[in-house]
């Protein structure tokens, strides 16, 4: 049994200096410390021997036992410490490298355009109202003295989820809810994303943005309407701006009026950027229709108002000389990085 021990110490010694992985050395322990290991066995053949030797193979098998377990302990250790080496050595960061610089995010030039034209109306004393995308026909049309048979109303013009429900095609419905939910004095802006049914190409797009405007309270005349969007014209494209105003149509709205901007390139001597008329279109305006005074519950014979909207893409577009609206949404870094 002496020499079983000592075979059993030798042997492990030899195979765990041959170890170089830690799943070795614990495959090692099992094999001879384990419940069915080597020297368990030899321990269960104890019974077989004589009183008189039973202590010293005791002790000795204790003794290999304590040996075993200090080299399997060590040499565990050691493979450690090596497999640690090895990782700081594949993962280590040479500092004197030159650091790489984060790429910062900036706004879209739609936001910060959108950011001045907020600017410009809060300081004239005006809110912002925002509401759904996907809006009710009543809001989005009836309201607005836009009856059914309407041409707006074309399926060709507008996206129907339902025959009750469309995306809608303006932020007007805003104006509508702000009516319905506030009594005047109302100031306000109305921003947000707007659908009709285009097809996409270098002006137009089935999604563009919108900003609308109203005003509604007692004694509210086309003056303060030209007044105030004069303002605007000169806030957003300099104080030399020129604006003028042309008779138009809108259901919502009467009398209605276009306003265009001398173009801000040629000065109004006329160039490719406004086609040779020298002036470029702004947005679209006029005093709020008595009878949509009504349909909001303000009584027309005591308020009147007027309203205007824009299509951000569009001054966007004019402000940065851009000829093809579709550079807007592609989201070509080469492009944005020049904002």
């Amino acid at each position: 049994m002496k020499e079983q021990l000592n075979q059993i110490q030798q042997t492990a010694e030899t195979l765990l200096r041959q170890a170089d992985r830690t799943e070795t050395v614990e495959e090692l322990r099992v094999r001879f410390l384990g419940k069915k290991g080597e020297l368990t066995a030899i321990l269960k053949q104890m019974g077989s021997l004589s009183a008189e030797e039973r202590p010293a193979m005791g002790q000795l098998a204790n003794e290999v036992r304590a040996k075993i377990e200090g080299m399997i302990a060590e040499r565990a250790k050691e493979l450690g410490e090596l497999a640690m080496r090895k990782k700081l050595e594949a993962e280590t960061i040479d500092v004197t490298l030159p650091g790489k610089k984060p790429v910062v995010g900036k706004r879209h030039p739609l936001w910060q355009v959108l950011d001045e034209i907020k600017d410009i109306f809060l300081g004239m004393g005006f809110d912002v109202a925002e509401g759904p995308e996907v809006e009710y026909d009543h809001y989005n049309f009836e309201l607005l003295n836009i009856p059914k048979g309407h041409p707006a109303r074309d399926t060709q013009d507008t996206f129907y989820i339902n025959d009750n429900v469309v995306l809608r095609t303006q932020t007007s419905p805003m104006q509508v809810r702000v009516m319905q939910n506030q009594k005047p004095p109302i100031r306000i802006i109305a921003p947000g994303t707007v659908y009709r049914s285009d097809a996409v190409d270098a002006t137009h797009s089935p999604i563009f943005h919108q900003i609308e405007g109203l005003v509604v309270d007692k004694g509210i005349t086309m003056s303060d309407l030209k007044g105030t969007l004069e303002v605007f014209a000169k806030k957003l494209y300099g104080d030399d701006t020129m604006v003028r105003f042309r008779p138009h149509h809108f259901p919502f709205t009467e009398p209605s009026a276009e306003m265009d901007a001398a173009c801000f390139v040629c000065k109004g001597e006329g160039c490719r950027l406004c086609k040779g008329e020298g002036w470029i279109e702004i947005l679209g305006c006029g005093m709020v229709h008595p009878k949509v005074l009504a349909n909001c519950g303000i009584d027309p014979e005591v308020y009147s108002g007027f309203a205007f909207g824009m299509g951000l893409d569009r001054i966007v577009m004019k402000r940065y000389g851009i000829d093809d609206l579709r550079l807007l949404f592609e989201n070509d870094m080469r492009f944005l990085d020049q904002f």
